[in-house]
């Protein structure tokens, strides 16, 4: 079974940076994601749609976003889905859904035509990669036999 989003979208807001459990750095923010607007074969317009998802960081990836990520950025997201459940003040249980990210690419600001670059910034990469899995089957190309796939 595979649990994983991949998201390409621009931040909410600032994200929320807080340390738990002896300094441990976790940050949240929304990030945005849209599909653009078309015009069907019958000429029905079919809107711009934005779909929100907030976005949990831990460790190295916090830090990274504690430093670099400001509302606006543009980021590729790779992670896993998660709900979880909390009750609020009146003691009633809510629901929330999260993407708990392994793997963070800041691509710029939305609306700079050259990203970061154009700001003297360098575009960062993160990682935390003494956490992420190592890929256990081989790759193949097109020009490989593949008669002797183990599956």
């Amino acid at each position: 079974m595979i649990n994983k989003a991949i998201l390409v979208g621009n931040v909410g807001k600032d994200p929320e940076v807080r340390y738990v459990n002896e300094n441990v750095c976790v940050a949240n923010f929304p990030l945005a994601t849209s599909e653009r607007g078309y015009t069907t074969r019958s000429g029905e317009q079919v809107p711009e749609r934005t779909e929100w998802h907030n976005i949990v960081l831990w460790r190295g990836l916090a830090e990274t976003a504690e430093k670099y990520v400001r509302k606006g950025t543009q980021l590729y997201i790779e992670g896993k889905i998660r709900t979880r459940s909390y009750e609020d003040a009146n003691g009633v249980t809510r629901y929330t859904t999260e993407i708990v990210a392994d793997t963070m690419q800041m691509l710029g600001r939305r609306g700079d035509s050259q990203g970061n670059e154009a700001q003297g910034a360098t575009p960062v990469a993160a990682t935390p990669n003494t956490y992420q899995a190592q890929p256990v089957n081989p790759t193949f190309s097109a020009t490989e036999p593949t008669d002797d796939l183990p599956f």
